[in-house]
């Protein structure tokens, strides 16, 4: 039953690697960042390779992010870091699935262990993350960098992938294949303060589901954005609340806009044809 699970999700990692690469545009570990998709995808049934058989539970959500970068936005608020403590370089994986589950349900287990994740937390996601979580409970698995599965997605996610462009550059390398949405604003058709905001070299990516993104700006500083919430860490926001929003803000919502990284909810953006 393991083997059937990882080589769903490996194949299913080898899609979005192929199919939506831009997801991990602004990441170190880009196989990483792919896993991260697979795993909900394959869990919300929409995935690409299910075994025939496969039956997606109702209500089942994936939410994910740095355990590290968790625990500094949220400090030590929530009883998860009472359990097990933040652990560097490992993501979190919240998967949520309705409260008429007496125990967490068997392909959630069964997927986490085929992946080498191990359980740290359970319990009511009522009063946690920036959704509607109502009626539902969630369990927490920790997924380091570096596990040896990772060797069998580099191995999936290799061959093209590797080759050299005639300008040096690898021709597999999501930083030069970006999907852009034909619909979107082009900069020159920008507000003055978004053509500023987004000709600035800042990297986003998706923290959380329920729109919270981290913004790394070239100085090296590090800020996150609830775009949801209309809300930056950053000290233009926190002083001042400036309208349409602050720089960090701007960058995220022009981002989701043009297919760069992923949407609020979790979804990739649609590739383009």
């Amino acid at each position: 039953m393991t083997d059937r699970y990882l080589t769903t999700v490996l194949e299913e990692t080898k899609h979005v690697g192929e199919q939506h690469d831009q997801v991990a545009r602004t990441t170190e570990n880009q196989a990483h960042e792919y896993l991260r998709y697979a795993v909900l995808r394959v869990l919300e049934g929409e995935a690409d390779h299910l075994p025939s058989d496969w039956t997606p539970i109702d209500g089942v959500t994936v939410g994910y992010g740095s355990d590290d970068a968790m625990f500094h936005s949220w400090g030590s608020s929530e009883d998860w870091w009472k359990t097990v403590p933040p652990q560097e370089a490992c993501t979190r994986f919240r998967v949520f699935f309705p409260d008429d589950h007496q125990t967490v349900p068997r392909d959630i287990v069964d997927m986490m262990a085929a992946l080498g994740a191990w359980g740290v937390w359970t319990g009511s996601a009522a009063a946690c993350g920036s959704y509607d979580h109502r009626e539902r409970r969630e369990v927490h698995y920790l997924w380091p960098e570096g596990h040896p599965v990772e060797e069998l997605l580099h191995e999936r996610l290799s061959g093209p992938a590797e080759a050299v462009a005639p300008d040096g550059g690898r021709t597999g390398d999501v930083r030069d294949r970006l999907v852009v949405d034909e619909n979107a604003q082009s900069q020159n058709d920008l507000e003055p303060r978004t053509k500023r905001a987004v000709a600035e070299a800042m990297d986003v990516s998706l923290l959380s589901k329920g729109g919270r993104y981290e913004v790394q700006s070239a100085s090296g500083n590090s800020y996150e954005v609830d775009i949801i919430g209309e809300s930056c860490t950053c000290l233009d926001w926190q002083q001042r609340t400036p309208e349409g929003g602050c720089k960090h803000m701007r960058q995220v919502d022009h981002e989701i806009k043009s297919g760069r990284v992923p949407r609020p909810d979790g979804r990739l953006p649609a590739t383009l044809e």
